[in-house]
């Protein structure tokens, strides 16, 4: 690892988050074990403490000449000094006893410690207690406390390696985090700025951890898609303006040309006059309708939706097609469920979506066909589908036709601007429903579905 890369870990979230959890477990670790230490020491001096004092009451109540005696067979028989008596003078002078000097008392009766050059000549630490009395000599109680100061310095040694250990294992962890952290935003830099240089077919990592970092990624993706999308829609836009748009404008240019070289009789002037009319009406149309697909993804009319039932609007639209299919002699049926299919939204936009589903089944159905609308409700999702039984729509084209002012070869000289399912599909990412295309064999299914609404309730994230 290069030192360019090690100095781009502890600018990492995961190395100082790391570095953070280290010294919260670090303090933790030194509040615990200081507080088992000092327990511990606690316990093992009133231990030491208690023995202390009792054996200076049992000396107490013996007899001077007794207590003598005891003293003298205690330090013969206490070869290793471990608890050591002595008993000394009013003045201070040795009486009887393993150690033969008074050492400096600050208070009688109160625990205290020294330091006593023992029978092997090895200086130990040895904690005692001096006690007055009755005949005005000084008892000495002792008891030797090396283990515990052994004990003391055990437990020191392990609180000091344990840290370093707990230090060492904390500060690997944090730069493997932070490293990790670093390679994982690598990954997502190189990927942002391949897209960033135009490859925006490119995505960011995501490890399927569902963690924060992915979550993200995964809302990014979500976003390029979308950008894709408008991206590729937006040049099949230009090209098919380019394409669709040329033959009116061609047309256009060419009648007023024609009159302006020619001497035109008046009744000429008037239908060359209205030929052009007609051209800019429909170049005027195909604008519109493309600044209200616009108006529709710009979700700005979410604001306005309240509970709609689809069964309502379905019905509506039929009725509204019933002349033109009778004209045909198109059989137009609809068929609802008794339940309501509630989906918060605008009814208007959904009446249009409808109607331009039905429109197209119409216009693209030879005479005497079927066109059959459907409303069902089943539990949370609701469908609303438009079939018909004309020459259908071939699988490679089923998502192309949703593009703006895309139209197919065989519809290229059927009136329109090819702006009908664009609106259809600029309505459902509006009301977050799905749309689909399927095969009827024969005929097109194109499908509205989405999770239905509870009458009387709107979600608040969709207001």
């Amino acid at each position: 690892m290069s030192s360019v890369r090690l100095s781009e870990i502890p600018r990492t979230s995961g190395f100082r988050t790391g570095l953070m959890f280290l010294g919260l477990f670090g303090f933790s670790f030194l509040a615990l074990f200081g507080y088992i230490y000092w327990q511990t020491a606690v316990y093992l001096k009133a231990e030491a403490d208690v023995g202390l004092y009792r054996q200076v009451e049992n000396r107490r109540v013996q007899s001077p000449p007794l207590r003598l005696e005891e003293i003298r067979k205690h330090a013969r028989q206490d070869v290793e000094a471990r608890l050591p008596h002595s008993l000394f003078d009013a003045q201070g002078n040795y009486l009887a006893g393993a150690i033969h000097q008074l050492p400096p008392i600050k208070a009688y009766d109160k625990p205290d410690e020294f330091r006593w050059l023992g029978p092997h000549q090895h200086h130990r630490p040895v904690r005692f207690i001096v006690h007055r009395l009755e005949d005005g000599n000084q008892l000495l109680v002792a008891q030797d406390v090396h283990d515990i100061h052994e004990f003391d310095e055990l437990l020191v040694n392990a609180l000091l390696s344990g840290g370093a250990l707990l230090l060492l294992v904390g500060l690997l962890g944090a730069i493997w985090l932070g490293n990790s952290t670093r390679l994982r935003l690598n990954a997502l830099s190189n990927a942002i700025k391949s897209i960033i240089e135009g490859d925006l077919s490119r995505r960011l990592p995501v490890r399927g951890s569902f963690d924060d970092i992915d979550r993200i990624a995964s809302v990014v993706n979500d976003m390029l898609d979308e950008l894709e999308r408008l991206m590729s829609e937006v040049k099949g836009v230009c090209d098919d303006i380019a394409h669709d748009l040329r033959t009116p404008l061609t047309r256009l240019i060419a009648g007023l040309e024609r009159a302006q070289r020619r001497g035109l009789k008046a009744q000429d002037y008037a239908q060359t006059l209205d030929a052009a009319l007609t051209e800019a009406k429909g170049l005027l149309m195909t604008f519109r309708a493309l600044l209200r697909i616009s108006e529709i993804e710009d979700s700005a009319r979410r604001s306005h939706f309240a509970a709609v039932d689809l069964n309502h609007i379905a019905a509506d639209v039929v009725e509204f097609y019933e002349p033109l299919a009778e004209e045909r002699q198109i059989d137009l049926l609809l068929t609802c469920q008794p339940t309501e299919a509630m989906i918060a939204g605008d009814a208007q936009l959904l009446f249009d979506a409808t109607c331009n589903l039905v429109d197209n089944a119409i216009k693209f159905c030879p005479d005497q066909a079927r066109v059959h609308v459907t409303v069902q409700a089943q539990g949370d999702h609701v469908l609303l589908q438009v079939a018909d039984t004309g020459p259908g729509i071939p699988a490679h084209e089923r998502e192309a036709v949703f593009r703006r002012l895309y139209r197919s070869e065989s519809s290229r000289h059927t009136v329109g601007n090819g702006l009908g399912l664009s609106m259809v599909a600029a309505v459902a990412r509006l009301h977050d429903l799905q749309l689909a295309v399927k095969d009827a064999a024969p005929g097109c299914i194109i499908e509205l579905s989405g999770k239905a609404l509870p009458a009387g309730h709107i979600p608040q994230h969709m207001l």
